[in-house]
């Protein structure tokens, strides 16, 4: 697997020929079934201005899992997510739009829940934040909550089903009570849409 890791991802992002620090993270390759799914190294999100580096504790499965990796978002689907999977199971088709709101970087690492320990901050960035248990904010806005324009962590950029993650530090939530990682991992995405499906139907 390490050799064909190397091979795929070569003069790609996840390139790690040139000695850079690595983690371990399944990578998704392209639209369509299991196989598309790679576990490898790949190299340390390297933060940039404002942002913070993770260690993933406990990451969510959701259908937005399956949906970004069968390329449901896409608007050329028209069917059920179950019938999208199966159909990509034996024909993968790539969907330029087939993301959340916008193509899919693949390949990419996906994760939309996730529950972590802050291990470092990028310079100017609240020191405070280090050390601190934190949920992070899936559906994140690119500018400011004045406009609705968002992107999905996992689905838009790289997410949580890898050792590491960075997101911006506006994103994260320390946590201070006695809920395990997994039951904090399952809050941000998949509570999220079970409460709005309860405040929707009343």
């Amino acid at each position: 697997m390490k050799k064909e890791c190397e091979t795929i991802f070569q003069n790609t992002r996840y390139d790690i020929r040139n000695g850079c620090s690595t983690m371990k993270a399944v990578v998704t390759i392209g639209n369509g079934g299991y196989d598309k799914l790679r576990y490898c190294d790949v190299p340390l999100p390297t933060l940039g201005t404002n942002e913070v580096l993770l260690q993933v504790l406990a990451a969510g499965v959701n259908n937005t899992e399956i949906n970004t990796r069968v390329g449901w978002y896409s608007s050329s689907v028209k069917t059920a997510t179950e019938d999208a999977a199966a159909a990509e199971e034996k024909k993968a088709t790539e969907k330029a739009d087939g993301g959340w709101n916008e193509a899919t970087p693949f390949p990419f690492i996906q994760g939309t829940d996730c529950c972590g320990r802050i291990v470092a901050v990028a310079p100017g960035t609240d020191k405070r934040l280090m050390g601190k248990r934190a949920l992070v904010r899936s559906c994140m806005r690119k500018s400011d909550f004045a406009s609705m324009e968002n992107i999905w962590m996992g689905s838009d950029f790289d997410g949580a089903f890898a050792q590491y993650v960075k997101v911006p530090a506006s994103e994260v939530f320390p946590v201070d009570c006695d809920w395990s990682d997994a039951e904090l991992g399952s809050i941000p995405c998949a509570y999220g849409t079970s409460e709005n499906m309860v405040h929707r139907a009343k």
